[in-house]
């Protein structure tokens, strides 16, 4: 019974001295950040190259969305009173995925209404692989990010457990929890990487297919003034 209680009064007291240790330590983020290891190298690279690659072509779209509501207005009226220079004129102006298929269908004007339909959508197969650059490559870090993380995680136990393995004698909790959490880190920020990186490909995605959207109506409209002519 002693002995019962005497093992019970140490676990309490090694319980509360692990609780004031782990109360008085306070690890900030960036102290986390450092213990990942090595691991976290690849995962501060893909983060980078994910902020660089989201930024970028957020940029790009918006300029590709700048096209004036009022274009093909313009351009009906100016094809359809034969000023042909003036239209390519004003389309060369705007410079945007829209106003360069327009652009080319005007240049075509003359040609039978085939060919014309075709040149068009070259333009717009061009233009569409210029809005999707790099967004395969954005879809991969959101997926390599998470299992990176992992890796890191799997290669932190491996050593956690092999220091537990040289150590004489009773391994101390703090050694073990240490080692633990260290090794979760990478999985926590390769967890994180890959959300930011998916969720801005799929708004980057949603954005790229209402401009296509919005060209494939224009050229539509543009083709009908043709035949109307």
């Amino acid at each position: 019974m002693i002995l019962l209680q005497t093992l019970s009064t140490d676990s309490f007291s090694a319980a509360d001295s692990l609780g004031m240790d782990a109360a008085g330590q306070n690890i900030g983020l960036l102290d986390l950040l450092i213990k990942g290891g090595y691991m976290m190298i690849p995962l501060y690279l893909l983060f980078i190259l994910a902020i660089f690659i989201f930024i970028e072509r957020l940029m790009t779209l918006k300029k590709a969305t700048a096209t004036s509501s009022h274009l093909l207005d313009q351009v009906k009226v100016l094809v359809s009173s034969g000023q042909i220079e003036k239209a390519k004129i004003l389309c060369a102006g705007e410079k945007t995925p829209v106003a360069n298929m327009i652009a080319k269908g005007i240049e075509r004007i003359g040609s039978p209404l085939k060919n014309i339909e075709v040149s068009i959508e070259n333009v717009g197969k061009i233009e569409i692989y210029k809005l999707e650059k790099n967004l395969n490559l954005l879809a991969t870090v959101s997926g390599a990010a998470p299992m990176i993380g992992f890796l890191g995680t799997v290669a932190g136990m491996i050593q956690a457990f092999i220091a537990i393995a040289q150590e004489e004698g009773m391994v101390s909790p703090k050694l073990l929890s240490e080692g633990i959490y260290e090794a979760m880190i990478t999985t926590a920020a390769g967890l994180v990487v890959g959300i930011l990186a998916y969720l801005g490909y799929n708004y980057l995605v949603t954005q790229v297919s209402k401009l296509v959207h919005s060209m494939e109506y224009s050229s539509i409209e543009f083709i009908e003034l043709l035949q109307e002519k």
